[in-house]
């Protein structure tokens, strides 16, 4: 949101979650529930577009060479296994 550095991804990630607006203008407290309102609307009118963007988002997210992988094996599998869980769950 223009002013704020929170990111439209941010507003978008948490109501596809199922979070209430007042409940993410608690987590994001720079933003107002006019400009949460604002961004569900925009996505909502933009679903496609923006869901594919937040696609190539996690994708190149997801090709990035990770260092936990090497240094915290145990750490770096836990935290895979809870992304695909989580997958599965929106599944």
């Amino acid at each position: 949101m223009k002013g704020t550095r929170i990111a439209i991804d941010s507003v978008v990630c948490a109501f596809q979650k199922g979070e209430s607006p007042e409940s993410i203008v608690q987590s994001f407290p720079l933003l107002t529930l006019e400009q949460v309102y604002g961004s569900i609307a925009f996505y909502l009118a933009n679903r496609t577009e923006i869901d594919a963007y937040l696609g190539a988002e996690e994708a190149a997210f997801d090709a990035m060479p990770q260092p936990l992988q090497s240094t915290d094996p145990a750490l770096y599998n836990k935290l895979i296994a809870a992304k695909t869980a989580r997958q599965q769950v929106k599944s």
